[in-house]
């Protein structure tokens, strides 16, 4: 009983996460900052603190999977696992693929900013890509919560 009380906590820490800092706290450091790229980099600071907890907490939930979910089918495990899957996958791809290229586009951008560079409608694309994958992760949290 107890561990699926700390499952559920898990599920429901990372969703809470996703949910805050991708669409609470992001863009009111966009409505409130008038410097554009310094809250886009207090932004990816927070965008990479929450990766490095999704990582975390879908591995403490894969850990939790194993061992706390005894009364459980086969298909809610392998739904649960395949969210889990899904939701990490997005995180390593965003964060470890996509987030790297958007930061040498705003490397080579200069003082002027991404925006104001060749590499604008590059950043934007990345950028769109991104926020889909974080939407998706977004909506299948919501469904972990739910499967718990």
């Amino acid at each position: 009983m107890m561990l699926a009380k700390v499952r559920l906590f898990v599920a429901v820490l990372w969703a809470g996460s996703l949910w805050t800092v991708g669409y609470l706290v992001a863009p009111t450091l966009f409505a409130t900052l008038s410097d554009r790229v310094l809250a886009g980099q207090i932004a990816g600071s927070m965008f990479h603190a929450e990766a490095m907890l999704s990582l975390g907490c879908a591995l403490a939930l894969l850990v939790l999977l194993q061992f706390a979910t005894p009364d459980w089918t086969p298909k809610r495990r392998r739904t649960v696992l395949a969210l889990i899957a899904a939701m990490a996958l997005g995180t390593v791809v965003s964060h470890f693929g996509l987030q790297p290229m958007m930061a040498d586009l705003k490397a080579a951008a200069g003082p002027g900013g991404v925006m104001e560079s060749a590499g604008k409608e590059r950043f934007g694309m990345l950028h769109g890509v991104s926020s889909v994958i974080y939407l998706v992760q977004s909506l299948l949290a919501g469904w972990l919560i739910v499967k718990q």
